[in-house]
């Protein structure tokens, strides 16, 4: 028998037991319930299952549900608990694992073989033996600093660019 009905759903009074236990508004109906109190009245007489009990502050809390029972003959319709499982994992939320940093260690600490150079493999090198070997090409402000121009600007127009096409 329904006790109470809140915003959030529906207290339930059991037979044969002191205790009362909540008939949240998601397991009211399996289609969207906004007001519990559309849904249900205070002394309705309803059909639930227990789904749940948690001891929280010393106290035992029941969740019930109404929307696994079939309302006019009190028959259980999710015997083996499948819907109740699948709310249960919907509700789940997912860790975004996007902002921790991986590192191929494997990769990173290769040698080649052909040139000797760190980073990659043999297979993958486009150097030949005591060929050419290829570096990052230093910033514009370093080469800059390098080249001791760190207050002296005016010759700039006058000057090629040091800007290196890769």
């Amino acid at each position: 028998q329904v006790a109470t009905v809140t915003d959030y759903g529906a207290f339930i009074k059991i037979p044969g037991c002191r205790r009362q236990g909540l008939v949240h508004r998601t397991h009211m109906s399996s289609c969207r319930v906004d007001k519990p109190s559309e849904v249900v009245d205070v002394g309705d007489k309803v059909w639930v299952k227990l789904i749940g009990k948690e001891m929280k502050d010393d106290k035992l809390k029941l969740s019930l549900s109404m929307k696994v029972v079939n309302q006019g003959t009190g028959k259980d319709l999710d015997p083996n608990n499948v819907s109740l499982d699948q709310d249960e994992r919907k509700k789940r939320t997912f860790r975004d694992y996007t902002s921790q940093k991986i590192t191929l260690e494997a990769v990173l600490n290769t040698v080649c073989k052909k040139c000797g150079c760190k980073g990659h493999f043999a297979k993958e090198c486009f150097t030949q033996p005591g060929g050419t070997k290829y570096s990052l090409i230093p910033e514009e402000e370093e080469e800059e600093a390098a080249a001791g121009w760190e207050g002296d600007k005016s010759g700039v127009a006058d000057q090629p660019s040091k800007k290196r096409k890769k």
